[in-house]
């Protein structure tokens, strides 16, 4: 049932504050402000009580669905829980009171931030060049992009005019290289999930720029042919790019540089652990080897002796957002990394355990497309005849999140589940348990689910090509 709206609680005159009367002369608003700025009339605001307003909002927050209130297993998206340690130092007022304009001097604790920052991307990647300064992982894919393109123009290389794009890829990638300027060509998978060796080396030529590759990608497959594609590429003269999405299944374990990447974004907000969702905050940092560097965003953080100090690249592509980029994910991610240091590689096992345990008990019953060992995700099918979106729906009804759904592409009725390392046993057991409930449900009943969710299942298509954003 549909709570009541707020404005339907309201009564004229009602009121859940008391202003102090006026110690100085009221202005006349009419001899200040032009006569077609001011209001004919009353805002049309609810007039309630404070016990009213704060039920009404703090019954909507509730209404919200998060990490912090249950089980959020969105394959590609890494949803895990978001230390509160993170939250502490981001709040600190020396940090959090900062203005983006003040002189360099006044910030130092700050810039020695953004440079430790980049040190420890540095490190966990392998290269020796990072930039913070992308807000978003698909801008991070497209910063180092315009980083690659720049490179073959400052190289008087104008024969590179195109990007290759594995199947597997997130629909980001292909529109990446589509506002870079590039035209983007498919390539298709082998028989285990990853890409086609030997399509790639049909099909790289010297109007290739770039590779851009999901390692693992998004069925959940590390990519094991990753240095011999590198050569491929490399020996075209063209570059290598890693989308970082799933980068929470290779830090402490591997290094993308030491498998022949060349550039990579990280998602900061999603392996590094800052809340994330709902349009942001993230940030997209990239890194890269020395031959790319001079290309980076500007600006980044350098230290001179004792001073730290914000530079331009020589070659830079300028700038990719506002001022330093979004600071206060990159200060939680630098918290993240020093609390855990080393033991990082402790939490990629953990992840990659979490999903291989889900696997290991869906076999049997979901269909596993991809059945060799998964790293932090794993791809299922729904058993036949029935439908991802309904068991979907039907883990509504059971108070979880769905898993991603229809995603990747090349999988029909997938079902891509991401547990991460933060979730226990017991809570993937009885989600498990869930899952095998629903494959058993007849698809009649799932067809109706949910039941009881706010709201009945939508014409989803309609929804989004009719949507109403307005009462």
């Amino acid at each position: 049932m549909l709570d009541n709206l707020i404005r339907d609680k309201g009564r004229e005159g009602r009121r859940g504050y008391t202003l102090p009367r006026f110690d100085v002369e009221q202005a006349n608003l009419e001899k200040i402000l032009p006569k077609e700025s001011l209001r004919k009339e009353k805002p049309k605001l609810a007039e309630v009580d404070e016990p009213t307003a704060i039920r009404h909002y703090t019954n909507l927050s509730r209404k919200n669905w998060g990490i912090d209130t249950n089980f959020y297993p969105l394959g590609s998206c890494t949803m895990k829980h978001n230390p509160r340690a993170n939250e502490a130092a981001a709040a600190v007022p020396g940090f959090a009171g900062l203005h983006p304009l003040q002189p360099e001097a006044q910030v130092q604790g700050a810039l020695q931030v953004a440079y430790e920052a980049q040190d420890l991307l540095s490190e966990i990647s392998g290269f020796p060049a990072v930039s913070l300064q992308p807000m978003a992982g698909a801008q991070g894919e497209l910063t180092s992009v315009l980083m690659i393109k720049k490179f073959f123009e400052d190289a008087g290389d104008e024969k590179r005019t195109t990007v290759l794009v594995p199947s597997t890829a997130h629909g980001t990638n292909p529109a990446t290289a589509t506002m870079a300027g590039f035209g983007s060509k498919e390539i298709g998978l082998d028989e285990d999930g990853c890409v086609d060796v030997e399509e790639l080396r049909s099909m790289v030529d010297e109007t290739t720029a770039a590779l851009m590759i999901t390692n693992p990608n998004t069925c959940g497959v590390y990519e094991k042919n990753i240095e011999e594609i590198a050569g491929i590429l490399h020996d075209a003269g063209a570059f290598l790019y890693m989308d970082g999405a799933n980068m929470n299944a290779n830090v402490g374990r591997v290094r993308p540089a030491d498998a022949g990447v060349d550039i990579m974004h990280y998602n900061l907000h999603k392996t590094f652990s800052t809340p994330h969702g709902g349009g942001g905050p993230g940030c997209g940092a990239i890194a890269c080897t020395d031959a790319l560097a001079p290309f980076r965003p500007d600006p980044v953080a350098e230290k001179d002796g004792d001073h730290y100090r914000l530079v331009r690249p020589e070659k830079s592509i300028g700038r990719v957002a506002s001022f330093h980029g979004n600071f206060g994910v990159f200060l939680k991610a630098w918290n993240y990394i020093k609390m855990h240091g080393p033991d990082l590689k402790e939490n990629t096992d953990m992840a990659v355990l979490n999903a291989n345990y889900v696997r290991a008990r869906l076999r049997g019953t979901y269909r596993i497309p991809y059945d060799g060992l998964c790293k932090h995700e794993v791809v299922v099918q729904p058993p036949k005849g029935k439908k991802a979106l309904d068991v979907a729906k039907g883990l509504i009804d059971h108070g979880y999140h769905p898993p991603t759904i229809y995603f990747p592409l090349v999988v029909k009725e997938a079902m891509l589940i991401e547990p991460t390392e933060t979730e226990s046993k017991e809570t993937l057991d009885d989600f498990i348990g869930t899952m095998l409930e629903l494959a058993e449900s007849s698809p009649e009943d799932l067809q109706e689910a949910p039941t009881s969710a706010p709201t009945r299942r939508l014409d989803e298509a309609r929804a989004a090509r009719q949507l109403k954003a307005r009462w």
